[in-house]
Parts: structure tokens; C-alpha cells; sequence
């Protein structure tokens, strides 16, 4: 006879309730180190996708995730004549929100080059941009149709292929236009703002005493052209050659082209331990007090529990049952309740991870982790109980 698996379906009921209660808390100490491994693959997934070997971003900045950076669209040819880079590519980037329905729709736009690199990574649904003006490719999970349009900035644009679960490291999921069109997003003003600078320009030029009319009535006419340029772009990024030292070509882009080029590396950690450090430290907090938690209930739920058999541990004892059978029991209860708390919540959980608003990924160690550190919770825990139990006297089972 097992006493555990007896006393267990004798208080059927308490013992059914405490697990699912723990198994829900546990759920939540599972799900949060899912939202931690999901900051780190957010914050990487653009950096992954591009598979660049250098983010070349402007001087003394930690651009162009972290800080913002704007160079000229037209270095792009500098970076790709330095000796060691095998190809070069510009890149925009932008946060966009705009009202879908009665609803504030927000993501993340990429402008790439259609004869470069930094496009999206597959299209798993419909086809990719093939045309220089108003197509665009959208995540899965911004919930958008092909053939569906879109208005941002001056013009309308049209979903023409879905790509897979690409977000910024923000979270917020991905969309891509050509390089022209984000340019434009970002840059191109309205008439009435165009209107409004050239006044404000044309008054200020008339102001300067330095200018002769001639020089003035020049500059009016090239306004356009001074103003209103697009063409800049938020990073290029490069892929070397084979053989190519990666420290060495860095040298070259910073002491002759004066911009400053990060490798992946360097990137990797402007993103995971500049921008997710703090959540990474709160989600470990939490973390860390749920499983106090976990252990404060499991050890009150075990005490309470022996209280309630003080005379038939006294009996087991006057009968002269050995106290390993009631360490036994004890602490087999409380493995047990961990046990399958833990299975509750790792069900809870694979269930609904996919519908959580942040990515959430569930890795096999973390999860074997959690799993011994339960065992190591329970085991703990039932020290408690088992201490009153081994002071529990044989002559308490003739008491009143």
C-alpha cells in the first residue's frame, strides 16, 4: 500500500485544487522565461534576416536600432569600392502608426533596394516586390491580405506578398517597400509644407546682405533640389568577401569614409544588452519571487496537510512503522504535487503561447531547468512537514 497515493484521494479534492493553483502560477514563471527569449530573438530577428557581415551607420552613434542615424543614399558606392566588401546595400528604417478602423495600427517599415539586399527574407504567401513604386510586403502577423491597400504618407500601397514572422526589436511586426517609397514616407513633404519652406527660405535668402541678387535668384531656382531631397538612408550594410578580414575592412570604412561600421557582434550587443537589459532583469525578478511563492505554498499546503494526519502519523508510529514511511510519504506528495503542477502549466502554456501579444519562445533547457528546480522547491519545501511529523509523539494517537 502506498500511504502517499492513499492519503492523496482521500483529500482528493485540496489536493486537485492546489495543483492547478501552483500549476497556473508555474505557467507564469514559464511563460516570462518565454518572453525573455523572445525579447533576445525580437531584438535580433532584422538582424538575422539581413545577414550582413557590417551595419556602416553615421559617426559616433549606435545607430540605427538603437540611435538614430541618417547618411547619404549615395555612399552606398563608396562602401562597395573598399577593398574586402563584396556587396553593399542601403536600408531605411521607420516606426510607423496610423489609424485601421477605429484602431491604432502600428509597425515597422523597411526601404531596401531592389537590386540589393535587406528585402524580405521569404514570401510565404503571394510574391515579392516587383515593381519600384506602391507595393509592399507585410508580416503574417500584421493581419493583412494581398491585394489589400494601405495609405501612408502621400500615396496609397499594395499588399503584394506575406512574409513570416519578422519584428522589429520592438516588437512590432514588419513591413517592406522599396528604398524610393520609404524615402518618400519619411522625407517627401505635402505641397503645403513645400510651399510654406520656400517662402521661409526664399524671405531668409532675400535677408542675407552677403548674397548678391544674382546668387540669391539662383539659389531660389534650385530650391527644390536643396530642400527636398529624399535621398538619405538610415544604414548600408555590406557583406565581405571571402577571406576578408572583418577588423581590417572596418579600419578602411572608418578612417577614409569617416562613418562608423559595426559588425554583428557589435550589434548584437547595442541590442540584447543596451536595449533588453532592463526587461531582462525584471522578467528575472518576477521570476524569481513566483518560485519563492511556489515554495512558501507548496511548504504551508504540505504543513497544513500534516496537521490534518497527526493521529495517523501517531498511529503509524505507535504500531511501530519506521519514520522513513512517513518521510516517504510526505515528500512524495510534494513531488508529486510539483510534479504535476508543472505539467498543468507547461500544458497551459503550450497552448497558448502563439496567441500572446510578444513572441514567446520555449527552450528545452530552460524548460528542463525549471523542471529540476521544482523537484529541488518540493523537496525543500517538504522539509517542513516532515520536521513535524518526526516530532509527532506515538501517545497523541490515544489522545482525545
Amino acid at each position: 500500500m502506498n500511504l502517499a497515493i492513499r492519503d492523496i484521494r482521500y483529500h482528493r479534492g485540496r489536493f486537485i485544487l492546489t495543483s492547478i493553483g501552483l500549476g497556473l502560477l508555474l505557467g507564469v514563471v514559464i511563460s516570462m522565461g518565454g518572453i525573455y527569449r523572445g525579447l533576445f530573438a525580437d531584438a535580433l530577428a532584422i538582424l538575422n534576416s539581413t545577414k550582413a557581415d557590417i551595419w556602416v551607420v553615421q559617426q559616433n552613434t549606435n545607430g540605427p536600432f538603437a540611435e538614430s542615424s541618417r547618411i547619404p543614399e549615395d555612399i552606398t558606392y563608396r562602401i562597395r569600392s573598399v577593398p574586402g566588401v563584396s556587396e553593399a546595400s542601403p536600408l531605411s528604417f521607420q516606426t510607423i502608426q496610423i489609424d485601421k478602423g477605429a484602431k491604432p495600427f502600428r509597425f515597422f517599415l523597411i526601404g531596401y533596394d531592389l537590386n540589393g539586399f535587406g528585402g524580405p527574407p521569404e514570401i510565404i504567401s503571394g510574391r515579392g516586390i516587383g515593381q519600384k513604386h506602391y507595393e509592399m510586403v507585410v508580416a503574417a502577423s500584421m493581419g493583412m491580405a494581398i491585394g489589400e491597400k494601405i495609405h501612408l504618407g502621400l500615396h496609397d500601397y499594395t499588399v503584394v506578398g506575406i512574409t513570416g514572422k519578422v519584428v522589429s526589436s520592438g516588437g512590432d511586426p514588419v513591413a517592406y517597400v522599396t528604398l524610393a517609397d520609404a524615402q518618400d514616407i519619411q522625407f517627401k513633404k505635402d505641397n503645403d509644407a513645400i510651399r510654406n519652406d520656400r517662402e521661409r527660405i526664399g524671405a531668409n535668402l532675400d535677408a542675407l546682405q552677403s548674397l548678391s541678387p544674382g546668387q540669391a535668384k539662383y539659389l531660389k531656382q534650385n530650391m527644390s533640389a536643396i530642400t527636398e531631397s529624399t535621398h538619405t538612408v538610415n544604414t548600408i550594410v555590406a557583406r565581405l568577401a571571402p577571406g576578408a578580414n572583418l577588423p581590417e575592412v572596418q579600419a578602411r570604412i572608418n578612417r577614409w569614409n569617416h562613418f562608423r561600421p559595426l559588425s554583428v557582434e557589435e550589434q548584437t550587443k547595442i541590442l540584447t544588452k543596451g536595449m533588453i537589459e532592463k526587461a531582462r532583469m525584471q522578467l528575472g525578478l518576477f521570476r524569481a519571487i513566483l518560485l519563492v511563492i511556489s515554495a512558501v505554498i507548496i511548504a504551508l499546503i504540505i504543513y497544513t496537510s500534516t496537521l490534518d494526519k497527526i493521529k495517523v502519523i501517531a498511529t503509524l508510529k505507535l504500531i511501530g512503522s519506521q519514520n522513513r514511511v512517513i518521510v516517504g510519504m510526505i515528500l512524495q506528495q510534494s513531488l508529486l504535487m510539483g510534479i504535476i503542477a508543472y505539467g498543468i502549466g507547461y500544458g497551459l502554456i503550450l497552448l497558448t503561447y502563439e496567441k500572446f501579444p510578444r513572441r514567446i519562445v520555449l527552450e528545452d533547457v530552460d524548460l528542463q531547468v525549471l523542471f529540476i528546480i521544482v523537484i529541488i522547491i518540493c523537496t525543500i519545501s517538504s522539509f517542513v512537514g516532515i520536521r513535524k511529523a518526526l516530532k509527532v509523539e506515538p501517545a497523541e494517537a490515544l489522545g482525545g
